[in-house]
């Protein structure tokens, strides 16, 4: 089983009624939990790359992985960018480099906005509209879930 094989399932997990789903072949075991259930859980070989512990930053401290998004709290044009799968949420692309965007600032439709890791890949979230970015709802290093509320941006 590939990345791209464990990407797909990923997706296919995400659109299915299925609540939990375990897969161990070739040495690599993971398993999937949707909803209550603990974090997503993956076993690698030790051979196998890592996101360095580096790579979590201001968040490791904060009890709260993102801040809730009360009904009425989004403003009344406000566009939410959410979470397309389930994995650890960057907001730079490594705990050297500047976010990618700040509250505030003016985004392009195809503009990226952050990095969800998921099975050991980086995938680039990027914006589908122009506008400005008018909250950040997740802090850097933590998980997120699917379809979670990520960034509020307010078309322009």
């Amino acid at each position: 089983m590939n990345f791209s094989d464990l990407k797909k399932l990923i997706r296919l997990f995400e659109n299915s009624k299925i609540s939990e789903l375990e897969v161990e072949q070739e040495g690599l075991r993971v398993q999937i939990k949707k909803g209550s259930q603990p974090p997503t859980t993956i076993e690698v070989h030790p051979e196998q790359p890592h996101v360095p512990a580096e790579a979590v930053t201001e968040a490791q401290t904060s009890h709260s992985s993102r801040t809730p998004v009360p009904e009425g709290e989004i403003g009344a044009g406000g566009h939410l960018i959410k979470a397309p799968m389930v994995g650890t949420f960057f907001r730079a692309p490594s705990p050297t480099s500047p976010p990618y965007i700040e509250e505030g600032d003016i985004v392009r439709k195809g503009q990226t906005l952050c990095i969800i890791e998921a099975m050991k890949l980086m995938n680039e979230i990027e914006s589908d509209i122009d506008g400005r970015v008018a909250r950040i709802f997740t802090l850097n290093g933590k998980p997120v879930e699917y379809d979670e509320p990520l960034i509020e941006i307010e078309p322009s």
